[in-house]
């Protein structure tokens, strides 16, 4: 899976971090990032995270190959 996160839209709620913790985390500035290693999209909770974001700043998508 791909996962993207907009920054110019992420406005910091944490809902993503809340929801998929071993996905996500809020950096120094309180915007939403990817921890190292999660890139593969394999938490259960990933599409829910995503979801959860109240601006739509984060993406799931199935990758080809």
């Amino acid at each position: 899976m791909r996962i993207d996160i907009d920054q110019d839209v992420c406005i910091g709620a944490g809902q993503c971090a809340l929801t998929a913790p071993d996905v996500f985390v809020q950096d120094d500035d309180g915007y939403s990032t990817l921890l190292p290693g999660a890139e593969d999209g394999r938490s259960p909770l990933l599409r829910e995270a995503a979801r959860a974001c109240p601006v739509s700043a984060i993406s799931v998508s199935e990758t080809v190959g």
